[in-house]
C-alpha cells in the first residue's frame, strides 16, 4: 500500500494521504512526492484545481514523521533532520504561492506538518471533527513549516498565545484564527468533492455558518497576557489568574522554554513582515540547530520514544535564545525562483 495517492480526475488533481494507523503523518518522501506533482500540474490545462485529503477517520495529518530524524540525531548526524525540513519547507511555500486553487479537507487532527500542508492552501474546509494545531513546542521544536506566518496574521495576539501553548483549535476557533476558512458538515464533503472534480472550480463551495469560537470569547484576556515576546511576563500576566490563565498554564508549564522563548520572538518577528519567506527563514534558523542544540531529542524521547510524557527540558538564557535565532549564513534557506 501507498502513502500517498496521486492521481488526476475530471478537471482536477487529487492528492490523498494514505498512512491511516500513523494518522497520515507526513513522510520525507511523501513530502517529495507533493511536491512534483504540484510541480507537473502547474503547466497541465487539464487540471484547474487541486485536492487534497487524507484516509481515515481520524486525522487529515498528525503531522512529519519524526522517527527517523530522531535515529539519526541521536547517531550524531543532524544533517537528515536539517534535509527533510528544507525540502519540506520549500514544498509549504510552494503551496502558499500556488497559481491553481487548492482545495485541502481538515478533517480530524491537522497539526504541525498537517498545517504546513493544509493550512497554506486557498481553500480550507473544516467540519465537526477538526482538531487544528501547532504543538511544536511540546516536544522542544518551534511552530514552523509556515506556521508562524499564519499565527502572526491572526487576531491581535493569538498566534502566541496558540504557538506558545499548542491549544488545540475546533472548527470555529480554526476559522476564527485564519487556519480555516469553511465550515461544511462531513457529510456533504464526498458530494462537494464530485462537484469540484467535474467542474474544476470552487464555486460549489457553499458553507454553513461555523460553531461558535471558544477562542474569540477569550481575546480580550488573550491579548492582556500574550502582548510581550518575553515568557516570564507572559506567565507574570497569567498569575493573576482566570480562566485561561487555568487552561493556559498547564500547556506552558509542559512544554520546552527553550522553545517558546524563541517561538514569541518569531511570531513578533513574522508579524512585522508578514510574508512566508520570513517566516520559513527564521523558523530554519531554530530547527536547524534545534537537534544539537536544542530540546528536540529530549522532547521526542519523552513523547514518541519512552512515551513517559516527563520531558527534562533544558534551563535557558539570553545568549541561547541568541543561539537559536542567528541568522545561518551559508546554510539559510535559499528561494531559487527568488528575485
Amino acid at each position: 500500500m501507498t502513502d500517498i495517492i496521486i492521481r488526476k480526475d475530471g478537471r482536477a488533481g487529487l492528492i490523498t494521504l494514505n498512512r491511516p494507523k500513523a494518522l497520515n503523518a507526513l513522510t520525507w518522501d511523501m513530502c517529495l512526492a507533493i511536491e512534483a506533482a504540484l510541480d507537473d500540474w502547474l503547466t497541465d490545462h487539464h487540471v484547474e484545481l487541486i485536492l487534497i485529503d487524507g484516509v481515515g477517520d481520524r486525522a487529515f495529518c498528525s503531522g512529519g514523521d519524526i522517527a527517523d530524524m530522531y535515529a539519526s540525531a541521536r547517531r550524531g548526524d543532524f544533517s537528515y533532520g536539517q534535509r527533510f525540513w528544507r525540502d519540506e519547507y520549500r514544498l509549504n511555500r510552494k503551496i502558499h504561492h500556488y497559481p491553481k486553487p487548492i482545495v485541502t479537507f481538515l478533517h480530524g487532527f491537522t497539526m504541525g506538518g498537517g498545517v504546513g500542508i493544509g493550512c497554506h492552501a486557498s481553500h480550507r474546509i473544516v467540519d465537526a471533527s477538526s482538531r487544528i494545531a501547532m504543538p511544536e513546542c511540546s516536544i522542544g521544536l518551534v511552530p514552523d513549516v509556515g506556521g508562524s506566518l499564519i499565527l502572526a496574521r491572526a487576531r491581535g495576539y493569538l498566534g502566541t498565545y496558540l504557538g506558545l501553548t499548542g491549544d488545540r483549535m475546533d472548527a470555529g476557533d480554526a476559522i476564527y484564527a485564519g487556519f480555516a476558512d469553511h465550515f461544511i458538515p462531513a457529510q456533504y464533503w464526498d458530494a462537494l468533492k464530485s462537484v469540484l472534480i467535474t467542474t474544476g472550480t470552487v464555486t460549489a463551495i457553499k458553507p454553513t455558518p461555523p460553531p461558535p469560537s471558544r477562542l474569540k470569547d477569550w481575546q480580550r484576556a488573550i491579548d492582556t497576557a500574550f502582548c510581550t515576546p518575553d515568557l516570564p511576563d507572559i506567565r507574570a500576566r497569567l498569575a493573576e489568574g482566570g480562566m485561561l490563565a487555568d487552561h493556559a498554564l498547564p500547556l506552558l508549564d509542559y512544554n520546552a522554554p527553550l522553545a517558546m522563548a524563541v517561538a514569541a520572538r518569531i511570531i513578533a518577528a513574522v508579524r512585522r513582515d508578514p510574508r512566508i519567506e520570513t517566516a520559513l527563514d527564521h523558523e530554519f534558523r531554530y530547527t536547524f540547530r534545534c537537534a544539537a542544540q536544542g530540546d528536540f531529542i529530549e522532547g521526542i524521547r519523552a513523547a514518541i520514544i519512552d512515551r513517559d510524557r516527563s520531558p527534562r527540558w533544558q534551563n535557558y538564557t539570553d545568549d541561547d535564545i541568541t543561539a537559536m535565532t542567528a541568522p545561518l549564513g551559508k546554510d539559510a534557506l535559499i528561494w531559487e525562483d527568488a528575485a
